[in-house]
């Protein structure tokens, strides 16, 4: 499994489209076996989806991301997780116990930012 989680320093970013770089994890057997940081390309509507499918990721952990982004990274077959917050480790933790929390996707409130 490899995870791509939008980030700010160790910490999950609450805006998909819009954080400075994302954190790739990847998974094997219960463990995170290598992790990455790369820098989010500029923001252009629909870019990410195409470059986080081709760097392999699986699964997205964001705090908050727009209904366009969520439909398109489904189109890939790649698994969204939305409302998360803190510590990019302890998220990826979490999601291999399976017990990540979630609350509310801090972009469901209709904003124009969270529509990109």
């Amino acid at each position: 499994m490899k995870v791509a989680i939008p980030s700010e320093g160790t910490e999950i970013c609450a805006h998909f489209g819009h954080c400075e770089s994302f954190t790739i994890a990847e998974v094997e057997d219960g463990k995170v076996i290598n992790k990455q940081t790369v820098d989010a390309p500029p923001h252009e509507p629909g870019l990410l989806p195409r470059f986080l499918a081709g760097k392999g990721v699986n699964v997205v952990i964001a705090g908050g991301m727009g209904p366009r982004a969520q439909d398109l990274l489904i189109e890939r077959d790649i698994q969204v997780f939305t409302g998360a917050s803190g510590s990019i480790d302890d998220a990826l933790e979490a999601l291999i116990r399976g017990n990540l929390k979630t609350g509310d996707n801090v972009c469901d409130h209709g904003s124009h930012e969270c529509n990109h």
